[in-house]
């Protein structure tokens, strides 16, 4: 299968996300930055310096809602917190629903840190801004989040433990009934749905993005020319733009991380441009 390059030179390349007008807004997590690039190949900041960023949302208001040490909004410039704990050490991948509320990973130890003694996270769901509400725990090293075409199942990687976890969301909110589906090779990462309800999960270490059915089988693999996959979403106007980022890659190393595209033949899930709803509903107080 070809890869297009879309952006490359960076560090690790996480949270894809297509905008409004077909750019893909990304993240350098080691270099700091959050990066668009746009349909020519020219690539902008949209917020300068940030560490840590590995989940991006697009605002209904403008701007982006992202990870590090606590989620925040950024608009023209303008940083303001929507959700934080004190003394955590950082947040990781993000997604909303179509009510845009935000879905993201706690991490409780600095992942990147040799000597950091490993604690489980978890995840939270964000209804408006400072309000927040506990979803579950025990996941590790939380990653890549996403829900079903319905709205009824989160899927949630942890990376450490090479699994995903699988829960239920009843109409109230609350995820019920864990289920886990394992990696057999890799570590899963980032992860986008279908609109069939597919589930492709960046194989960080891999090589690879593997598309599971929602019974936990995986229905094929697409290699990538990179070893760290990190992350994927779709884009495109019908949405079979596989848009993949890295950590490296494999035939041109000098390219670092990367933003890569590819077609597939699947779309992906209606009214998202990958993991997160571009429909993000937070309001600034009146």
């Amino acid at each position: 299968m070809a890869f297009e390059i879309l952006a490359s030179g960076y560090g690790l390349v996480e949270g894809p996300n297509e905008d409004a007008e077909g750019g893909i807004v990304f993240s350098d997590v080691l270099g700091g930055g959050v990066y668009r690039v746009d349909r020519d190949g020219a690539v902008d900041t949209v917020v300068p310096k940030r560490r840590g960023v590995g989940g991006i949302a697009l605002h209904a208001d403008g701007g982006v809602v992202c990870s590090g040490r606590d989620i925040v909004h950024v608009r023209d410039g303008v940083t303001r917190t929507l959700f934080g704990i004190p003394g955590l050490p950082g947040w990781n991948d993000l997604c909303t629903d179509s009510a845009g509320r935000v879905y993201a990973g706690a991490l409780r130890f600095a992942v990147f840190d040799p000597n950091a003694q490993p604690m489980p996270g978890e995840c939270y769901r964000i209804d408006k801004e400072g309000d927040a509400s506990l979803l579950y725990g025990g996941v590790l090293h939380a990653n890549g989040i996403a829900l079903s075409p319905d709205g009824r199942t989160i899927y949630h990687s942890d990376t450490r433990a090479g699994v995903i976890f699988v829960h239920d969301l009843d109409r109230a909110g609350n995820a019920t009934a864990r289920r886990t589906w394992t990696m057999s090779d890799g570590q899963p990462d980032g992860l986008a749905v279908d609109a069939l309800g597919g589930v492709w999960i960046a194989s960080a270490g891999g090589g690879r993005v593997d598309r599971y059915r929602p019974d936990g089988r995986v229905a094929r693999s697409l290699a990538v020319p990179a070893r760290i996959v990190t992350s994927v979403c779709f884009a495109g106007a019908d949405r079979r733009d596989l848009i993949v980022t890295t950590a490296d890659h494999a035939d041109e190393p000098e390219r670092r991380g990367c933003v890569l595209r590819t077609r597939v033949d699947v779309r992906g899930r209606a009214g998202v441009s990958g993991p997160d709803l571009i429909n993000q509903r937070h309001r600034r107080k009146s």
